[in-house]
């Protein structure tokens, strides 16, 4: 008897066993929002920095390209070399206006914090309703996100009871993961839920997180298009694109 390849009525291949899922722009509406901050705090640095001659930050380009997805000391890194420029490292615990790697990512963490005391935060109700289908049909979940902010957001939205691992930017710092791009804390999600790479599936809405889960081999990588970006996920190495997780699968 030959073995189905059909997929799943969730839109996955039968051999998928756990779900990793990424948080800001997958789970919650707060990519936007760390858009913003990271803006307001690369802009605020620039003006200073290049005077006259200062080109803002591009909340389209530069975020996708150098920012999203990344762990927040990656992203300054990543986005000053686009620009030629390179800052001491600092420590963690730098002041938001020290002039250092670390200052910077915490300029932009205190923004961000102020926004989402200010607005709140949004969850995508069709990732949720997703992840509980999931767990109903017996898979494994985990949030993976190189956010610090991580539990935080998922008690805001009272969706922590819904993953059963999670890797964040706390997590990946105690245990020396680097961040996406590398696939390495994808890679953890799925050994602490006991099961191969190839057995599980990413969801993510950045390229960054499409590089990883491409370089991790996972056994299936969705990609959420939620800033039209489908032709640069594919690109990057999404197996489906879809708008919303209502679109993937006929389940909804």
């Amino acid at each position: 008897m030959t073995e189905t390849t059909e997929p799943t009525d969730l839109g996955l291949p039968r051999h998928v066993r756990a779900c990793l899922f990424d948080l800001d722009g997958v789970i919650t509406r707060t990519a936007v929002v760390h858009a913003a901050a990271w803006k307001q705090a690369f802009d605020e640095f620039l003006r200073r920095h290049d005077g006259d001659s200062f080109r803002p930050f591009d909340r389209g380009r530069d975020y996708d390209e150098y920012v999203d997805g990344r762990p927040r000391a990656d992203g300054v890194r990543t986005f000053l070399a686009s620009r030629g420029i390179h800052l001491p490292e600092g420590g963690p615990d730098d002041p938001p206006d020290a002039p250092t790697v670390h200052g910077l990512g915490n300029r932009k963490n205190d923004l961000l914090l102020h926004l989402i005391r200010t607005d709140g935060v949004e969850a995508y109700d069709g990732t949720l309703r997703y992840v509980e289908q999931a767990r109903a049909r017996g898979l494994l979940t985990a949030v993976v996100s190189s956010s610090a902010n991580c539990r935080d957001v998922l008690r805001s939205i009272g969706a922590e009871h819904l993953f059963d691992v999670r890797i964040d930017g706390v997590v990946a710092a105690e245990r020396g993961l680097p961040g996406k791009p590398a696939p390495d804390t994808f890679l953890a999600a799925a050994r602490d839920l006991g099961v191969e790479p190839a057995e599980a599936a990413v969801f993510e809405d950045a390229l960054a997180g499409m590089d990883a889960g491409r370089a991790g081999r996972f056994g299936h990588v969705v990609g959420i298009d939620r800033v039209g970006q489908a032709d640069a996920l594919r690109a990057h190495g999404a197996d489906v694109v879809v708008p919303d997780l209502t679109d993937l699968g006929d389940w909804a």
